[in-house]
């Protein structure tokens, strides 16, 4: 990870920089300068450990596999004992078994029967699979054209004693826990958990089951702002409503400081919304108000108090989503000690036509499917108003549509993101 740096020195380090039309590379840029990792490590039980960050590298202690083993089930035998163009008969001496080694001595002409993951006897080098041997007695039959060492796995084949097994910034998977398993770690050091504040303005926002006055909504950002980060494995604290008073957000955002290590809001950033809030921000801390060249969600914050870092995101459903996952997700994930990779793009032909010119980044709902012939195309949702949260709900990617890219044609290949594993 880059050394975390001031905002000022971040935003210093860009020569075109332009708070009012902000590229979305230059945010993201930004915000990796700046983001600080949590330092605190625990260790935890390896069950314990999905979805957690490792803090520190880990070398195998063992040989993966430990010893020379049969990949299938089959016949064990020495290749120096095989003619090579015509069938070969050995004699079977016995059998080895996973966890249950044939003890005895093979000698030339000899062969033992092997069952998947037995240990190799001694002497013995290739595996003949049992579906093209034949078997008389103790006799084995063993046809031309087997290969020196085939079906065969090595000692230290997948990993080797002293070998890095998992790199630390890891966040641990299914996989990796059944890896730390084969190693026989029990434990494994992680990071501590990340603690995210949230919470939306508005004195418009009513909670969930109080009854709606002229003008009123339900607050569905806290719902959806508690969903995205609850599935990015951080420990949420919810500090609710806050009206659009001056002295009640910089009590919440004071309080939410000195409990959390980052602190993600939604609303009160737009223009006009945000001359208080601006007011309120520059006494508690280096924070910096954008305008993003990009749709939807272009009004934004973000920057540092003390050490805890301020998302400010939109009020809209959709950009609060869409500016959390393009830019919150990743710095939380640095946040938590994690080397985290980008949203992966997958290309599909466009059964759309987008509108677009370029100098901003679009992100538009669309439904993403495999045609008959395997290539993947895609069509979008409709409606991209950035309140309409339903659309984000009924569809399954996000085209984006990147700054520099202009308008697209029906049958222009696009880059889109899947929301499968991510909303």
């Amino acid at each position: 990870m880059n050394a975390p740096q001031t905002l000022s020195d971040a935003i210093s380090c860009l020569s075109d920089y332009d708070p009012n039309a902000l590229p979305v590379s230059q945010v993201r840029e930004i915000v990796g300068r700046v983001i600080v990792p949590v330092e605190a490590i625990e260790r935890v039980a390896i069950r314990s450990g999905l979805g957690r960050v490792l803090a520190q590298d880990l070398a195998s202690p063992i040989d993966v596999p430990s010893s020379d083993n049969s990949a299938m089930d089959g016949y064990a035998v020495r290749a120096a004992d095989l003619v090579s163009d015509r069938p070969t008969t050995l004699k079977l001496v016995g059998t080895a078994l996973a966890g249950q080694p044939f003890a005895g001595a093979v000698g030339p002409g000899e062969a033992v029967r092997v069952t998947t993951g037995a240990v190799m006897p001694t002497g013995l080098d290739t595996v003949v699979i049992q579906e093209v041997a034949t078997v008389d007695g103790d006799r084995l039959a063993v046809p031309g054209g087997q290969q020196r060492g085939q079906h065969r796995r090595l000692r230290g084949e997948d990993l080797a004693r002293g070998k890095p097994a998992l790199r630390a910034g890891k966040l641990l998977a299914p996989a990796d826990l059944g890896l730390l398993a084969s190693l026989g770690f029990a434990e494994v050091a992680v990071r501590r958990r990340l603690r995210v504040a949230f919470f939306s303005t508005g004195d418009e926002l009513r909670s969930v089951g109080e009854a709606l006055g002229p003008g009123e909504v339900y607050d569905s950002n806290r719902y959806t702002m508690y969903g995205m980060l609850t599935r990015l494995g951080v420990d949420v604290i919810d500090m609710g409503v806050i009206r659009d008073d001056p002295d009640a957000l910089e009590r919440a955002v004071r309080t939410a400081a000195e409990s959390a290590d980052a602190i993600v809001s939604s609303g009160g950033v737009s223009v006009g919304e945000a001359d208080f809030t601006k007011q309120v921000m520059a006494r508690l801390g280096d924070i910096a108000f954008w305008t993003i060249a990009m749709r939807p969600g272009r009004p934004m914050a973000f920057g540092r108090i003390g050490r805890t870092s301020y998302f400010g995101l939109p009020g809209n459903p959709v950009a609060v989503m869409i500016t959390f996952y393009f830019f919150a997700r990743e710095a939380l994930l640095r946040q938590m000690g994690a080397e985290p990779s980008p949203l992966p793009f997958v290309r599909a032909r466009s059964l759309s036509a987008f509108r677009k010119r370029p100098g901003r980044t679009e992100y538009q709902r669309a439904r993403l499917d495999r045609d008959a012939d395997g290539t993947m195309s895609v069509s979008s949702f409709g409606s991209q108003g950035s309140g309409v949260l339903r659309s984000m709900s009924e569809a399954n990617c996000i085209v984006v549509l990147h700054h520099d890219q202009g308008a697209v044609a029906v049958g222009d290949p696009v880059d889109c993101i899947a929301f499968d594993g991510l909303v």
